[in-house]
């Protein structure tokens, strides 16, 4: 295990963006053999306009990763935190730290999304898009990334996590969003199942239904413990979801300049 962890701190940036890579090329080939709905578009062109958004995330993602190192290293000098008061194996550290983290840095703050008006605002343009496929799990408009990633480092103090963990949880957290927005068509013994414990395609798909209440539900990434536990799970079947928004118009889910602007114009409802 520590062996596990160590590889994880010493692992290069090359490294991740090859693991994000993979988990999409992955979910790409399973939607062509395995499609939920056959979208009727030019794949490339939907992949590039929420690739356009994928690539502000990332450089995003490097000014947080800065300040993300001086926080792991303050919590480190200080021993702040919940893990630094017990004494825990390390796999049940693992295991709480990834729990928590998913529970404030997914569930939380995208329940917070939903229901704040300014951030729904943000939230809006992961929504607006009309035909879900794994490149929609890139979709964040700068706003909404940036509430994220504070939410994550709130919760990497209250843990006290060191690096290795967060870092496993990030790697989860990828390959998780990618698979619960590709368009494939999954067996009920996988809802049946794992989907007890975890977050399945179907699950959320409902989630990126274009009306409440079925957008207001399932707000978790890697676990779907927390939309039971906290009364917001729903599941259905999968054929009834219509993409995109009611308060927006479905030709706008590819303007990628009018999406930039929604969260400022104060002529689009929120329904609040």
């Amino acid at each position: 295990m520590e062996s596990l962890l160590l590889f994880f701190e010493a692992m290069p940036a090359w490294q991740k963006l090859i693991w994000v890579v993979c988990c999409l090329i992955f979910c790409w080939l399973l939607e062509g053999y395995y499609p939920l709905f056959k979208h009727s578009y030019k794949k490339w062109g939907h992949a590039k306009v929420n690739f356009i958004f994928l690539s502000i995330t990332l450089v995003i993602n490097i000014a947080f990763g800065v300040v993300t190192l001086g926080v792991f290293s303050w919590i480190g000098e200080n021993h702040i935190g919940l893990l630094n008061m017990v004494d825990l194996p390390i796999w049940a550290e693992l295991v709480i730290a990834v729990m928590i983290l998913d529970l404030v840095a997914q569930y939380l703050i995208h329940y917070l999304l939903h229901r704040v008006k300014w951030m729904w605002k943000f939230h809006m343009i992961h929504h607006s898009d009309t035909k879900v496929d794994v490149t929609s799990g890139t979709r964040h408009h700068p706003g909404d990334y940036i509430l994220r990633e504070t939410f994550a480092l709130g919760a990497i103090i209250v843990i006290g996590a060191p690096i290795s963990y967060y870092l496993i949880y990030r790697f989860l957290t990828v390959f998780f969003t990618y698979f619960s927005h590709a368009n494939i068509t999954t067996p009920k013994w996988i809802d049946n199942t794992l989907g007890l414990v975890f977050v399945t395609p179907n699950m959320h798909k409902f989630h990126h239904h274009f009306e409440r209440p079925w957008t207001d539900t399932n707000f978790g990434n890697i676990f779907s413990l927390w939309d039971r536990m906290f009364g917001t799970y729903v599941m259905d079947d999968p054929k009834k979801i219509k993409y995109g928004l009611d308060v927006l118009d479905d030709s706008t889910d590819s303007d990628v300049m009018y999406q930039f602007k929604i969260p400022f114009d104060k002529n689009i409802k929120t329904d609040y």
